[in-house]
């Protein structure tokens, strides 16, 4: 709830001019006035640009009209909207004199100080969830509800008192790209919380897995899960790649808060690859975590019931992963200059082998892309992308991301010293032979690696794994989760908590 507060905030920041930030920012910063964010509608999703909440100019009063004009149009899945807010940023098609000016965003009172909801608007509850229930989701819908034209938040539109608007930007899919630039903070947030979900998780079971005992070699009960190659080439890969994704999302963090113009693109590109990686991940994590941690895994206090629903809605949240795969893509296509390789070695499992095949799946598979599109040319663009091209483009943006990330931990890991970049090291190698492996079917199809080459990562991936094992509780514990944010009993004394009758809570805790 609070990382969409402060999405509020940065909208107004971003799009509002001082007046808004004089009336908004202090009572934001303070919780004093809570805000949400409204931009998808229950029709409209993905195609936000053809949204049909309208906020219309009314020249006799000096104010907006903000109106739903159907049920496709009430503002859907409006986090904070159900309970609290006291006010949404609506995105609205801004109309003055019966022009059309586009998608523009528009303050609306929704709840007075003591949260009654304000006449001719309507707050319902989306109801329970299969996750994060304790965020209120709200559908809303506004009754030409009338704001002051100051509540037109006009950082690139400024509207006169007369219904006069004026923009530097000047074509109304321009503006809603400006606009819509804002789901990039919420994409960072996201990709940060799943970053934390997965790290919680693995805590929760590397802990487990080295205190948990089961069968030895002499057939007692004296040998822990995690000394076994079944729990370690389960965990400690997506332990290497948590780090990894950590690093590459720090590195999209400082390109957004440091951006330049001729970086804009660039970043939005980041943006949208990095959201879907972490959050794909921690599905992917959290299940295997959940599964070999056995039954203790399946209850409820430890956990990974809650990072499931996490890693559902971010998947969904600011935009459909599988979406968003195709702006990357196309993002990309339009500024696509080949990562400069190198000749494939006899011993691709090396660093910088394996990030150059990286590399050389990217070429491939944006150089098949854009070849592709042109061969179809325009009249049939739109049967090419949508209809034919999916698994190229989902793997295109997906290998673009791959690679942002690769190259910022080997960067990392460049600049580390002493055991730290040992260990960095280690983790940087067991990610990269995973990724490899993973996709060696490509690599093989396309001719890149051969058989005997294959099995050499395979090789790597197995000696990581066994060596990274004993550093894979403090690897854990340098996420800095203490016991009582962590929670989950089978992370810390478990057998004690089932010396009482518990009943699955977390009271002894």
């Amino acid at each position: 709830k609070q990382w969409y507060q402060r999405r509020v905030a940065i909208t107004a920041g971003k799009l509002g001019t001082e007046k808004h930030h004089k009336q908004l920012l202090e009572g934001i910063d303070s919780l004093a006035d809570i805000g949400c964010f409204g931009l998808t509608e229950l029709g409209y999703g993905n195609n936000a640009v053809e949204m049909e909440t309208t906020a219309i100019f009314d020249p006799d009063t000096k104010e907006l009209i903000v109106h739903t004009p159907n049920p496709l149009a009430q503002k859907y899945w409006i986090t904070n909207g159900a309970l609290h807010a006291h006010h949404v940023v609506v995105f609205a098609h801004l109309i003055t004199h019966g022009v059309n000016h586009g998608i523009h965003a528009v303050l609306v009172p929704i709840r007075d100080k003591e949260l009654n909801v304000l006449p001719d608007v309507l707050v319902e509850e989306m109801g329970y969830k299969m996750g994060l229930n304790g965020v209120d989701n709200a559908k809303l819908t506004f009754d030409n509800v009338r704001v002051p034209i100051d509540n037109l938040l006009d950082k690139f539109s400024k509207l006169s008192e007369d219904g006069t608007l004026t923009s530097d930007i000047k074509s109304t899919r321009a503006r809603f790209l400006a606009v819509a630039d804002q789901l990039l903070a919420g994409r960072i947030c996201i990709a940060s919380m799943c970053i934390g979900g997965a790290k919680a998780s693995l805590a929760i079971a590397v802990k487990y897995s080295a205190t948990r005992l089961t069968v030895g070699s002499k057939g007692k009960s004296d040998t822990a899960i995690l000394s076994y190659q079944l729990q370690q080439h389960a965990l400690l890969p997506l332990l290497a790649r948590t780090y990894a994704l950590n690093i590459g999302l720090d590195r999209v963090k400082r390109k957004w808060a440091e951006q330049i113009p001729e970086d804009h693109l660039e970043v939005v590109a980041m943006c949208c690859a990095l959201k879907p990686i972490c959050s794909w991940h921690l599905e992917n994590l959290v299940s295997v975590c959940r599964e070999r941690c056995g039954g203790q895994g399946y209850l409820s206090c430890n956990r990974f019931g809650t990072f499931i629903g996490l890693a559902h809605a971010a998947m969904t949240a600011e935009g459909d992963n599988s979406v968003l795969m195709q702006k990357v893509a196309k993002e990309r296509l339009g500024m696509f200059k080949p990562q400069a390789t190198v000749p494939v070695s006899d011993n691709i499992a090396t660093t910088d082998q394996m990030i150059n095949l990286i590399k050389l799946r990217e070429n491939a598979l944006f150089t098949g892309l854009g070849g592709a599109l042109a061969a179809a040319g325009r009249a049939k663009m739109f049967q090419t992308w949508m209809l034919e091209q999916n698994e190229s483009i989902q793997s295109a943006g997906r290998t673009y991301g791959e690679r942002i990330v690769a190259d910022e931990f080997k960067s990392v890991v460049d600049n580390s010293e002493g055991s730290t970049r040992e260990v960095l090291q280690d983790l940087l190698d067991l990610h990269l032979t995973s990724y490899v492996k993973d996709n060696s079917a490509w690599f093989l199809t396309q001719e890149l690696i051969s058989p005997d080459q294959a099995k050499q990562v395979t090789a790597e991936f197995d000696r990581l794994c066994q060596i990274l094992t004993p550093q894979a509780l403090n690897l854990v514990e340098s996420f800095a989760i203490s016991d009582e944010m962590l929670s989950a009993p089978i992370a810390r004394d478990w057998v004690g908590y089932n010396e009482v009758d518990n009943k699955g809570e977390l009271d002894l805790f």
